[in-house]
This record gives structure tokens, sequence and C-alpha cells, in this order.
């Protein structure tokens, strides 16, 4: 059943149309992933969605009934609700009836003479089914696993954002608008968003980074492109292969497109010969070929993203023995020991508030450790990403802040246009001029990315540096950090991100713990299981008489046997049935098929995924 239509949509802010004669629908159930480069639109296309703007054209069908909530991109600042204020707060007037009520509740409890307040506010309730509304509440903080007594201003930025996830959810939404959900969380809460998503029985869109989330969620991809929306029917990787085919075609159209124009160019510029033979069809058709090619809208171009790189450091770079460091409130490290030589590539995970930001500090030196002894190597030239972006001033332009008020700059030892060099950059030259406040999350980061790339380093510390980019833009981050040769330094928890770059990766692991795991996020889930098991091992072999360790592999079951061997048939039948779905799927005729046969194929579609991610873990654990 479609939830919603929008036909013929047009937005436009001055300058060319952020959204061109959009049409697109969403069913029921469905869970669809919005793309596009930074600035497209995305975020536009969200808030027209939820009634936060309205159309230039245009027109937007939905049924009277239909609930949409919306979870912002950034967190409010400034809130000293307390959780259950925050959640009530989504059902506006009775959601605040509510609050008060819980409000004269806890005052009763201590002992105020408050009854009088109370016959009010119920006598209110009950007039506005606010009972009901309450048990909805109650629910929805059990489920989220949320403490309605806290202050939301005293939260971590990942519970903060489960608390607005919260009161999104409180309405009951059809449809749920999520803007880069994932941004700031750490990587449980990640998990957990994730797992909660799949069980929703609501429709999706979400905007998002995350190639993981993106790829574990989607049953449809949407991607805005140049004023244009298209639908990509199957997960993020079919995606990717149908786009790569559908930019070779386009490529190939424009040349012969542009072919044929500079053929009729050549020809209407013959003089005499070519007034002789002058067709006035022809030379119509000319025009309207020089308006087509007037009005055409490129593809912008890629980020040119460059690296400095300074004179080598010592292969030394840190060794760190035995170092302690804790607040009054919490232990982040005990007995911690490390070396990093030159080239590492190392990840750091942990979750919010676990002291990652203090372990940076202690390895470059600038925080001393409270027992222990920290080392550092010779030529080190450190860049630091914060990924509060602190280092730009907010009321400057763009231009200023990474020229300081100059025109040039020195790049690889040569002077360089500051106007240029932000181009590869993909800032417009009137975007240049432009203050850094007006500008969007993404747009932020790729200017601390060149701000932090005019100085040559050695060291690179990065602190969550793919908040807000889009896909395209941070693959390309992730080409050139795994051709640093360089010392890097990455808090992330873009798990993805993660296993592409680092070659080993710090675990903070509470209690002031800090294991080192050889690889990324996924070789990191393949360590930590076996060092967990370890203990109970140990403790069984010292009760009973040992026996001599023996290295032979354990042996499978006559059962286990028989499943290992069925699985790769299993696993090519699935692969085929998802390979048949998604070529039926990208077939534009599908889509006026019955409503009913659109919503089968796409939840088979996500079934298939989740039987196939599960039948390669089992495959491997068997044949392990």
């Amino acid at each position: 059943m479609a939830l919603l239509n929008l036909r013929d949509i047009c937005v436009s802010y001055g300058g060319p149309l952020l959204l061109d004669h959009v049409n697109f629908q969403i069913n029921a159930g469905e869970r669809l992933c919005l793309i596009g480069r930074n600035g497209e639109g995305k975020s536009t296309l969200m808030k027209l969605i939820a009634g936060e703007i309205v159309a230039d054209d245009g027109l937007i069908e939905c049924s009277q009934s239909i609930k949409i909530a919306k979870l912002a991109q950034e967190v409010p600042q400034n809130i000293e609700q307390s959780v259950y204020e925050v959640v009530a707060a989504g059902l506006g007037h009775v959601g605040q009836l509510l609050s008060d009520y819980h409000e004269v509740l806890s005052q009763l409890e201590a002992g105020e003479d408050v009854l009088d307040q109370l016959e009010k506010v119920q006598h209110e309730l009950e007039s506005h089914d606010g009972w009901l509304l309450q048990q909805r509440v109650d629910s929805v903080l059990t489920r989220l696993d949320l403490d309605a007594e806290l202050s939301f201003a005293g939260l971590s930025g990942g519970l903060k954002r489960r608390v607005l996830l919260a009161q999104a959810l409180v309405t009951e939404p059809d449809l749920l608008l999520l803007d880069e959900p994932t941004n700031h969380l750490d990587i449980a809460s990640i998990d957990w968003l994730e797992a909660f998503l799949l069980g929703y029985k609501g429709a999706l869109l979400f905007v998002t980074h995350d190639r993981m989330l993106l790829q574990k969620l989607a049953t449809r991809m949407i991607e805005l492109d140049r004023g244009q929306l298209t639908s990509w029917p199957g997960d993020y990787h079919a995606y990717l292969r149908h786009k790569e085919e559908m930019l070779d075609a386009e490529a190939s159209q424009r040349a012969k497109f542009d072919k044929k124009l500079a053929k009729e160019e050549v020809w209407i510029r013959q003089g005499i010969k070519a007034r002789r033979t002058r067709n006035e069809g022809r030379v119509r058709e000319l025009e309207a070929l020089r308006k087509q090619a007037g009005e055409r809208r490129m593809r912008s171009g890629t980020a040119k993203i460059q690296m400095q790189e300074a004179i080598r450091s010592g292969k030394l770079v840190v060794e760190v023995e035995n170092v302690s460091f804790e607040y009054p409130e919490k232990i982040c490290m005990r007995n911690f020991s490390t070396t990093i030589i030159r080239g590492d590539k190392i990840g750091i995970i942990g979750p919010n508030g676990s002291g990652k930001t203090t372990l940076l500090q202690i390895l470059l030196g600038k925080l001393e450790p409270q027992s222990g002894r920290v080392e550092l190597g010779t030529r080190l030239q450190v860049a630091y990403f914060d990924q509060l972006r602190s280092q730009l001033d907010e009321e400057k332009s763009v231009q200023d802040n990474v020229a300081e008020n100059g025109d040039e700059l020195m790049i690889d030892g040569k002077p360089r246009h500051v106007m240029g060099y932000l181009q590869d950059f993909l800032f417009s030259p009137e975007r240049v001029r432009t203050p850094v406040k007006a500008l969007s999350g993404g747009e932020r980061n790729r200017l601390l990315l060149a701000k932090l790339f005019t100085k040559p380093a050695n060291v690179l510390v990065m602190d969550e540096p793919t908040n807000d980019l889009d896909v395209e833009t941070l693959e390309l981050l992730e080409s050139r950090l795994v051709a640093y040769t360089g010392t890097l330094l990455l808090v992330s928890h873009d798990r993805v991100f993660l296993n592409n770059v680092v070659t080993s990766t710090l675990v903070l692991e509470g209690e002031g713990q800090i294991s080192e795991y050889v690889g990324g996020y996924d070789d990191w889930l393949r360590q930590r299981p076996q060092i967990e098991t370890k203990a109970p091992v140990k403790e069984k072999k010292s009760q009973v008489a040992a026996k001599p360790e023996s290295n032979k592999p354990v042996k499978l079951s006559y059962k286990e046997q028989q499943e290992l061997e069925a699985l790769p048939q299993l696993i090519e039948s699935l692969e085929k049935e998802q390979e048949a779905l998604n070529q039926a799927m990208a077939d534009p005729g599908f889509y006026k098929k019955e409503v009913d046969v659109i919503a089968e194929s796409s939840s088979r579609l996500s079934a298939i995924s989740d039987e196939l991610a599960k039948a390669y873990s089992r495959w491997e654990i068997l044949d392990a």
C-alpha cells in the first residue's frame, strides 16, 4: 500500500532546482535509503516530506491519517528537561500534560501538598484520552531501555539520540525519517540501532554515510543527483553495479550528442555552400540541440583530496609503558603498554565517554600520565582533525579559514591560489566567500580536511572524520589514507572505514582495560570471542586431571558434516534467487504491478540478504 506519493515536486533556493520535477512513492514496510552528494538536497527532501517546508510546485499525496515522524541530524542544545519530558513532548499538548502529571507525582512522593494540582491535571488528561497515551510513553521508554528520571543534558551523545528516537516513536508513525542517525554514536549504539530498525514494522526513509548500516537495512536505494530522483531496487551492492552501468551509458549518449552538435555547427558555418543547401528543418534542429546543451546539468566533479607529507619521522613514533590515568568518576587506562612504529595505522574503538580523546592526548604527549612512561619519537609533525571542528572560525569565510586572510597557499613547496585549492574540495567560487556558520555538516568536514592538508604532517590524528561526508567523498578519503605513508591514529565508529584503513585496533573495553588487536573492526569481532572463552577452559582444567594438550582439530558430528556439505548449494541457490529478484525489480515496469507484489518482492529480497549472511557465518564456523 502506498503511504505517500510525490508528483512533479520542484524546490529551488535561487539557483538551479534542487528538486526538479521529482516523482516517487513510498510503500508500507519499505526501508528506503536516500543517497546523494553533500548539497544535492537530501535534507531538503526530508524536510518537505516531514511538512517543515513547502514545495515551489508539485503535489504531495498521502492519506489524512498518516503519521510521519523525523529524527533530526543534529542533537538540540540547551535542553534541561528530564528524559520523560523530552519523550512525552513528541505528543504535543497531551505530552505536556503527561509531563506535568509526572512532575506532580514526583512532588507528591516528596511530601509536598499538590493534591489540587494533581486533580486538575488528571481531569485534563481524562478529557484528552491521556491515560492511553501515558501507556504508550511508558512502553517506548521500556523498549528503548531509557531511565525516565535522568536529565537529558547529562546523557552521552548516543543516549541523547536514543531519547530523540523515542520522542519520534511515541507518535507510532507510519513513516519514520532518519537523517544521519549514526552521527556521534559509538559502535555499541550503532549495533543497537541497526537491530532495532531491522525489527521496525513501519516504513523508513533514511540518510546515512554508514555503508554497513545501509547494506543491512535498505530494501531500496533512492538517489538524488542534479535535481533528479532515481529509484534503485535492491541493496547497496546492487545499486553500485547498476549505477556504474548507467553512468557508462550516460557518458556514451553524451559523446554521441556532442559529436552530432559539433557536426551541425560545422555545417551551419560553411558559408555560401551551406546557404545553397540550407534546410530550415535542420536549422531548427540545431537550435534545439543548442538549447538542450545549454540546459544540460553536468555531474559535479570528484573531490581531489591530496595530503602533504613532511620529512619522515624516526622509526619509533611513540612508546607507552605501564601507563595509568583516571578521573574521579572513571578509570581511563590501567597499566597500558604499546609501541607505535612509523607507518602504523591504528584504529581506536570504545564507547562514548570511555576516554578515547584522553588516550590520544597521552599518545601525543599533550597529557602527562599519572603513572608509567611515554616516550615520543623524533621529527614528529602532527596534524589533528577535531570532530567538534573547533579549528574553524564560524564567523569567517571559507577562504579566510584556510588561507588566513591571504590569497595563496604553499602546497608541496609551490604557491597555489586558494580558490583553485578549495575547488579541489568541491567549493565553488561563490561558496568560498560564504561564512562557515552557513555551511552544511558535510561542507564543514570538507573544509576542515582542506585546512588540515595545507600543512605537511608525518603523524595524522583523525577524530571521527567521516561524520556528514557523502559516501563518494568518504571513499576517496579512505583511499588517500590507505596510500598515506605516515602514521595514522584514527578514532572512528564507521565499521567499513575501520576495516578498509587500519592495520591494528586499540579497544577500550572498560575498567581501564585497553587491548590491541590485529586488523580492523571485523578482525576484532573474530578475535574477541576467543579471548573471552579462555578463562572457563582454564578453570575446567584446574578441577579435572590434566590431559596432554592435542593439536588435533575438533571433529564435526555427522549432522554438522552434512550441514557443511549442504551449505555451498544453499548459498548458490539463494544468490541465484537474489540476482533474479534484483533483475526483475530493476525493470521500470515492475513498479506498475500490484502493490502487494512489490511489497512481497522487497520483503523476500531483504529476507534473502539475512539468510545469506547467516549461511556464510555458519559456513565459516563449520569450515574452521
